[in-house]
């Protein structure tokens, strides 16, 4: 398949100083890249060491960077991770960045295969910025029949409910975490408790979506079709880190999708893969598709995904 994915490229920079390359949108591509698929990043790094290192490593994954522009303008984004009293994972994100520097012209980034594109993967956080959402529009535009997947990944600080709506009406699949359904659900319910279903059956409605994916961490995922909410469990692992394990599992979801299987598979084969990126630190570390098929084969009581044949597609 061929994926056009846009938005930021960062440096997670934790507690001890350990520094990953990330960005929802980078890690989900390295990902998706290792299925094989055909991906077109663009984003913009600066022109800076942190952007001459991240352009090495991004190269060295394996995925081009013909189409991440130079930003003389602002500096390399970085994002300083937290973990708070529950376990929840905080990003704090110094704006403006070089991502915030997108454009789309023939000098910018390489031609987009319009004719032959399958996905436009796109998140929350670079949007905010006027000049990348007019890069997002011009690609929708020409984009034919390609299917859109909007991954939210709501960062504090960095959305807004407007713009989360018009990204949800651009899109046919869209995955967002339990944390994220809450808060969105907010501004339409004045019900004191939340229901996930009602959320998902109000914003598949609102916004036309044809699936909606919601992920709930070491219990699986919920997926709403077709007017019905299901639940697929999730793999038991020993968590290093949860950076990245989402962006994993949207990589996983979309090969599935495209693939042609079936629901149950496609929401057991994402699982796996984000469990296996939650197992091992940094947002994108090194797994193999043969991993995950040894995590769905030691799980009997789990949903097999596809025959193996059509893992190597």
């Amino acid at each position: 398949m061929k994926i056009v994915s846009l938005g930021e490229v960062l440096w997670d920079v934790f507690d001890d100083k350990r520094r990953f390359l990330g960005g929802a949108p980078l890690n989900f591509s390295i990902n998706a890249t290792r299925f094989g698929h055909s991906v077109s990043l663009i984003s913009a790094v600066g022109n800076d060491r942190l952007g001459t290192e991240a352009l090495s490593r991004i190269r060295e994954a394996g995925l081009s960077t013909s189409s991440i522009q130079l930003s003389h303008e602002y500096p390399t984004a970085t994002a300083e991770v937290r973990t708070d009293s529950t376990g929840r994972t905080q990003f704090f994100i110094r704006r403006p960045a070089a991502f915030d520097t997108l454009m789309h012209a023939p000098d910018c980034i390489s031609p987009i295969d319009y004719e032959h594109l399958d996905w436009i993967y796109f998140g929350t956080l670079a949007l905010t910025e006027h000049r990348s959402e007019r890069v997002l529009k011009e690609i929708l535009e020409n984009s034919g029949n390609a299917q859109r997947f909007y991954d939210v990944n709501l960062r504090e600080g960095h959305w807004s409910h407007d713009l989360v709506e018009r990204l949800s009406s651009f899109a046919d699949v869209i995955k967002l975490n339990a944390d994220e359904a809450v808060v969105l659900s907010r501004k339409f319910s004045t019900k004191q408790t939340f229901s996930l279903e009602e959320f998902c059956r109000d914003w598949s409605q609102r916004f036309s979506v044809q699936i909606l994916c919601v992920t709930l961490g070491s219990e699986g995922c919920a997926v709403f079709t077709e007017g019905d909410l299901t639940h697929f469990v999730g793999q038991e692992v020993e968590t290093a880190d949860t950076v990245g394990a989402g962006d994993a599992f949207s990589a996983g979801f979309l090969h599935g999708l495209g693939e042609g299987w079936p629901l149950k598979n496609v929401a057991a084969f994402a699982n796996a893969v984000g469990a296996l990126v939650a197992s091992r630190p940094g947002a994108t570390p090194d797994w193999s598709i043969d991993d995950c098929r040894t995590m769905l084969q030691s799980s009997p009581d789990r949903i097999p995904v596809a025959p193996a044949a059509s893992l190597e597609s």
